[in-house]
């Protein structure tokens, strides 16, 4: 028989362990932090009925969808994780508890073509805040504070946060007669930072149909910058012509006063009139974060408030607001950059225990000791020479190996070897399990990301 070449699909990412374990910790961080502001974990299944997958329909998800049939059954894979909420939270309304505050990290599937940093299977890492009928702005002000502290805790600091507000964006189109075309006009502005504003300009006139006057005013418009407080308040100019403008307006306000109560310095958040998002889905305050070293990367987390999360499952109103971070793909642009950090710990143990006797007793017994003491042990158990054995731990960058041998048993020592230093004791086991201990608090210090 034949041996098949093995070979990974094509936009599918495939790690080997040591990447593997700084994703896990880039998750861990996740995890740890959306736990902090009351999110409870979900996970939904991968694989939906096609009908309820696709309520909504058409464009470019059903052309990227991946779809299949199984016997008698259409199915598909999740092309994201909104809507597989929106169908749990319909399903479970009864059962939940509103606000309904979730996160979920997990893998989506897009049937796109596969291209540098773009992946056809990846991870998003979502929040999202559901209400039951309505939903405090308090929300929408919490959200980017939690992307705050999610990049902050991950070690960086060079980056923004930019805040919008739909409201404003529909507002100012209706004073200019153009409410018919908002959607087109936002998804065209969104290209903005893409390909720059003479080329907006020229699709909002060719594309659209806008008269010069009209698409000279939507970039003036979106162009006013400064500190958040000049924005806020060269805003005030266009106040009291528009109701959906005014409320707008008055909601990106609280949300930047709370900002700085949620302790966000304003050097990591702005507003900005070019978010748009490009969906017609958002309809209040939206969101885009950036690094700001690496603006070609685009924006690396974004989100917003929607009026109703599932619309297509029920007649209930259920609005909310979230984000999402295409986590695959940051994983990967981080790593191109350069920026993770290698010196953070990436073995699968702390410590290696190298038997040197037949009897495995004692050797078991200190394992299960270390243990108990939350340091993951590693027996090896193996017929090699002690080089190998030695070497074993240098290449998976075990930080420790302990020896337990004859005299060690005798003197009721435990000889354990520092793989950084060199350095080797002989010292009583709790003695022993203490250097080890001061020893991983000292290499975990340090940030999973490194800016340069």
């Amino acid at each position: 028989m034949p041996t098949m070449t093995p070979r990974t699909l094509s936009g599918f990412m495939e790690l080997l362990p040591a990447p593997q374990q700084q994703m896990e910790r880039i998750m861990s961080v996740l995890r740890e932090t959306y736990s902090l502001y009351g999110f409870t974990p979900l996970d939904t299944p991968i694989i939906e009925s096609s009908e309820v997958l696709l309520a909504k329909g058409g464009g470019e998800t059903e052309k990227q969808i991946y779809r299949f049939q199984k016997g008698d059954a259409d199915l598909s894979l999740r092309f994201d994780l909104t809507v597989p909420l929106a169908k749990y939270v319909a399903l479970h309304y009864n059962e939940l508890t509103f606000p309904f505050r979730r996160y979920q990290i997990g893998k989506v599937y897009r049937g796109e073509r596969a291209q540098r940093g773009r992946f056809r299977e990846f991870y998003q890492a979502d929040i999202d805040v559901i209400g039951d009928g309505k939903l405090s702005i308090l929300n929408e002000a919490e959200i980017p504070a939690i992307i705050y502290r999610v990049f902050s805790r991950l070690g960086l600091k060079r980056f923004q946060i930019r805040v919008n507000n739909r409201k404003i964006l529909n507002g100012f189109y209706a004073l200019l007669g153009a409410s018919e075309r908002s959607g087109d006009i936002m998804r065209t502005v969104d290209k903005l930072d893409k390909i720059g504003p003479e080329k907006v300009a020229l699709l909002l006139k060719e594309d659209l149909g806008l008269d010069a006057e009209t698409a000279d005013e939507i970039l003036r418009f979106i162009g006013i910058q400064g500190s958040n407080e000049t924005v806020l308040n060269a805003l005030g100019q266009y106040q009291g012509k528009n109701e959906t403008f005014d409320e707008g307006l008055a909601e990106l306000k609280t949300v930047v006063r709370y900002l700085k109560d949620f302790g966000v310095p304003e050097e990591n958040f702005a507003v900005d009139l070019t978010i748009a998002r490009g969906l017609d889905y958002y309809t209040g305050t939206v969101y885009e974060t950036t690094l700001l070293d690496h603006p070609e990367i685009g924006s690396v987390c974004s989100g917003g408030r929607y009026d109703n999360l599932a619309e297509y499952y029920t007649d209930r109103q259920l609005p909310g607001a979230g984000i999402s971070i295409g986590l695959t793909r940051l994983f990967y642009v981080l790593g191109e950059q350069g920026m993770l950090n290698p010196e953070l710990p990436t073995a699968p143990a702390d410590v290696l225990i190298l038997p040197m006797t037949d009897d495995l007793s004692s050797a078991i017994a200190f394992a299960t000791r270390l243990r108990d003491n939350g340091i993951r042990a590693m027996l090896h158990g193996e017929q090699k020479k002690f080089k190998q054995k030695i070497s074993y731990a240098d290449k998976l960058r075990i930080p420790y190996v302990c020896f337990l041998g004859e005299d060690e048993l005798k003197d009721g020592v435990v000889s354990c070897k520092d793989m950084t230093s060199g350095e080797q004791t002989r010292l009583e086991p709790d003695a022993t399990i203490y250097r080890i201990k001061a020893g991983l608090a000292e290499l975990e210090k340090g940030n999973v990301i490194l800016e340069r």
